[in-house]
């Protein structure tokens, strides 16, 4: 029985998501068979016919001569680099679209285009800070964990989008275990990672220095990584986050897990600033995302770089694989 094709939400039809699904075609063609979920007045004009398909299924057929379509009629037309409100409903529809799919075996794996938060809420009120949380929702999951991952490193950032002041705060043992627990979990079904060795960033310069620059590794941070090695995790850390990501060291771990954002993306995004990609764990279902937003200054200009949709689809298609062997 074949692989189910991957689902592709064509995300804000204003932004770059058409043009990437067109060229991603152009380079994978029936290779790796996806389908994008959107309206085909979108994603034409960008050299890649358009085959409008039924069912997943066809997919693979369609992707023979063109990108296929499982058509999902807009509400409004497109301009580039000018989201319409009109239109927000429709990329909210086709994530649900996507994530039912998926859920129901038809799709193997959700990989969504970039959305533009602030269109989906003038235009349809949209109640959600991201896709993340948006598919937490949807899935009935409570926590989920961001990964940005290349074939160099993944990395985890264990606080996300907050103001730094707030780290210390929002930084709890509770929150520190979950993510380590749902990142070793992760690299054991969807990747693959028969016995996960994962490197733990400290809080403070120097992992703290013994308390000199701060105490929240003492406090939190060592008793959390203690209680999971009791339990039977191979940890490193708390390490000093400068030192962490050199070649040398990134060969002795799977995966990082840093304290804030910046720790973790920092490091992904000077080795390999065009191909990372963004992966959720803790979903009962795989997603993966471009690591990058809706560009919406090169829409429609011919200028947008596939790199990033290309190895999500790739990473898609291996976790699924992985995650099927599990």
């Amino acid at each position: 029985m074949s692989t189910p094709p991957i689902a592709l939400s064509v995300g804000e039809p204003a932004g770059v998501g058409p043009e990437l699904a067109a060229r991603a075609w152009q380079t994978l063609g029936p290779d790796l068979p996806f389908f994008v979920i959107g309206d085909p007045r979108h994603l034409s004009g960008f050299d890649a016919p358009i085959e409008e398909i039924d069912q997943p299924a066809d997919a693979l057929a369609a992707a023979r001569s063109g990108l296929p379509v499982l058509t999902m009629p807009f509400a409004g037309a497109v301009s580039p680099g000018t989201p319409d409100p009109a239109n927000a409903q429709g990329v909210i529809d086709a994530i649900e679209c996507g994530v039912e799919l998926v859920q129901r075996g038809e799709a193997s794996a959700l990989t969504t285009g970039p959305i533009h938060k602030k269109a989906l809420m003038d235009g349809a009120g949209f109640g959600f800070p991201g896709h993340t949380e948006f598919l937490a929702h949807l899935a009935g999951v409570k926590r989920v964990v961001m990964m940005l991952a290349c074939p160099e490193v993944r990395v985890v950032p264990t606080t996300i989008h907050i103001p730094l002041s707030r780290v210390p705060d929002e930084l709890t043992e509770d929150l520190l275990r979950q993510t380590l627990l749902i990142t070793e979990a992760a690299l054991r079904r969807d990747f693959g990672v028969a016995a996960p060795r994962i490197a733990v960033a400290g809080l403070n310069p120097h992992a703290g220095e013994g308390g000199a620059m701060g105490r929240e590794e003492i406090e939190l941070i060592i008793p959390v990584l203690d209680a999971l090695r009791a339990d039977g995790m191979d940890l490193v850390g708390p390490l000093s986050a400068d030192t962490m990501f050199h070649a040398t060291a990134r060969a002795g771990y799977d995966a990082a897990v840093a304290m804030y954002h910046d720790q973790a993306l920092i490091p992904i995004k000077t080795i390999d600033f065009s191909g990372g990609v963004n992966v959720t764990l803790g979903l009962p279902f795989i997603r993966t995302s471009p690591d990058h937003g809706t560009a919406l200054d090169i829409a429609g200009q011919g200028r947008a770089d596939p790199t990033s949709l290309i190895a999500a689809l790739k990473m898609a298609r291996e976790m699924a694989a992985a995650r099927a062997q599990s």
